[in-house]
């Protein structure tokens, strides 16, 4: 299946340069890099936005800038207007999910607009879009920043493309094994166990002596159920041998 280009996220009117360094962060997250501004309203470039991006700089860096949200979006052919209301104008209604997969197949470039981060998108904005994009949220408590809403949409939009993608994603998920290193041989495991053996030994924790042998297994059971990897185990060796020095004075 052809995907279209990725859609085209429109901040119409923002505030601060650091939202709209946000923004950018959490469009390259999910890799997208086609940002355009419509009127901001402490110019641009903005100081402020840098920072903010945490090395999304390419966003920044291509980022266009437009007197009016209709010349943002003058070569759009789908338009997508986020907004929890309909402001008097008759729509169609899409999640995030729905305009993923439509901006996926859809033929034509696409444009998600978002409002300022005090009163969204006014009513002329809206009338520009083809269909209102709303995120499902608690009605006691409809309050997200900008760069939550553009993260959800930008999400949204990547795990369609990825399925349309097939083999051929360019966006990845690590699985579990890849952040995980193998467990730690049965001898280093040993050596930790024998390690705090010794030190607990003079302290009389294994008292009584009849005891001890069962208490010697479930200490063991409680090491090795967690199935430390070997710097882990290091980690925990380190610890037990500072514990065993005695203690440093200010003069040391």
């Amino acid at each position: 299946m052809a995907v279209n280009e990725p859609p085209i996220i429109v901040l119409v009117r923002p505030q601060l340069g650091e939202n709209i360094g946000k923004a950018a962060r959490a469009m390259l997250n999910f890799g997208l890099t086609e940002m355009r501004i419509v009127n901001p309203r402490d110019g641009w470039p903005n100081p402020d936005a840098g920072p903010s991006a945490a090395g999304a700089d390419i966003v920044l860096e291509k980022a266009q800038v437009f007197d009016t949200t209709a010349e943002a979006v003058a070569d759009c052919a789908h338009v997508y207007a986020t907004t929890v209301r309909k402001r008097g104008v008759t729509k169609p209604v899409v999640g995030p999910d729905e305009a993923g997969q439509a901006i996926v197949s859809e033929q034509g470039r696409s444009a998600i607009l978002f409002g300022r981060e005090a009163s969204g998108l006014e009513t002329e904005d809206v009338a520009l879009a083809r269909s209102i994009l709303t995120v499902p949220i608690n009605p006691e408590f409809g309050s997200l920043n900008l760069a939550q809403a553009v993260i959800l949409t930008a999400y949204e939009w990547s795990k369609a493309a990825r399925e349309a993608h097939g083999a051929d994603a360019k966006l990845a998920q690590p699985t579990a094994e890849d952040d995980l290193l193998p467990p730690a041989p049965q001898e280093e495991l040993d050596g930790l166990v024998a390690h705090l053996e010794q030190m607990l030994e003079p302290k009389g924790y294994f008292f009584p002596e009849a005891r001890a042998d069962a208490t010697r297994r479930t200490l063991r059971g409680v090491l090795t159920k967690p199935g430390w990897n070997h710097l882990e185990v290091r980690t925990l060796r380190g610890v037990l041998s500072t514990l065993e020095r005695r203690d440093r004075r200010p003069e040391d």
